[in-house]
């Protein structure tokens, strides 16, 4: 692939690749494929009707891995697009997605990215999704994920769903219907800044017989920003859910948790943690003990926080 020094930039900080990566791969640049591979065990087809691609992992595969990172480089570009993926029974596969959005001009810049899993029985999926903004543009960086799971009999996917900078207004919307004995862990870590806003939704099923999901978000709300959580559990069998939001807010940021627990069967057992403040007064005097600014021990703080 020939990259120019934007593009190799935003794969970087959204996928940390630095050069074209092995396995199979789609890599997307201004609403076109600039680079594609499928190998033996993974094929990637593109959509007829709509812009995406199907990716297929054949039953048994063990350790594939995927990449189909998204990069935007011109101002005022929207998309959309569809990705499914069929990942078959007993296979256990990576996946690195995510968007970077450059925006030097004074157009709004979108992407929606619709991903959609449909994991077979026994198998083992590991999600990972990055976004990330720059540019100096007045033109706003706009990212709206979907992600829907179903997961059959004893699969289980892990996610980390990661937005650290740049991103002005996003709308994270996150639904998985599991199985019995399937599993799903999730870890959110947001970061806000100045004037933007990450509005996060979350709707896990549990519909069978030890079915279980832990879901895990961690946000930082700084500026004027504005932060806002739904996390929604319903345990449709015997089941266990576990939802935790632990936030810390600075300046004039806004954060609001909206904790759901639905319980249709007496062997549902759920649980939720919520937890929102200021970085604590101790642990910032503690490190500037050791020599740092305030400045640079909140943000030693914040980085461990989010880790």
């Amino acid at each position: 692939m020939d990259l120019n020094k934007v593009q190799k930039f935003l794969l970087k900080e959204i996928a940390d690749l630095t050069d074209t990566p092995t396995g199979a791969y789609n890599i997307r640049s201004d609403s076109q494929s600039i680079g594609r591979q499928s190998t033996e065990n993974v094929d990637i087809v593109p959509k007829e009707n709509v812009s995406g691609l199907d990716i297929f992992i054949k039953p048994n595969s063990k350790g594939e891995t995927v990449h189909i990172p998204v990069v935007m480089t011109k101002s005022g570009l929207k998309e959309e697009v569809y990705n499914d993926f069929f990942i078959g029974d007993n296979a256990e596969v990576e996946i690195v997605a995510g968007c970077g959005i450059d925006n030097c001009g004074a157009h709004d810049s979108q992407h929606d990215g619709i991903h959609r899993f449909y994991v077979g029985k026994n198998a083992k999926v590991k999600y990972v999704e990055k976004h990330f903004g720059s540019g100096e543009g007045a033109g706003r960086r706009i990212l709206n994920p979907v992600t829907e799971v179903y997961l059959e009999e004893n699969s289980s996917c892990e996610m980390e769903m990661v937005q650290i900078k740049g991103v002005d207004d996003t709308k994270r919307t996150t639904a998985a219907e599991l199985k019995a004995g399937a599993s799903m862990v999730v870890r959110e870590r947001l970061m806000t800044h100045q004037k933007q806003q990450a509005y996060s939704v979350y709707t896990v099923s549990l519909n069978g017989k030890g079915a279980n999901a832990d879901i895990v978000s961690r946000g930082v709300a700084r500026g004027n920003s504005y932060q806002k959580l739904d996390l929604k559990i319903v345990g449709n069998a015997e089941c266990k859910g576990h939802t935790e939001c632990d936030s810390i807010i600075m300046d004039s940021g806004r954060i609001l948790a909206v904790p759901a627990l639905e319980a249709n069967n007496v062997d549902a057992s759920l649980v939720h943690e919520a937890a929102i403040g200021k970085i604590a007064g101790e642990q910032l005097t503690k490190l500037m003990t050791l020599g740092l600014t305030e400045a640079e021990a909140e943000e030693q703080i914040i980085n461990g926080f989010l880790r």
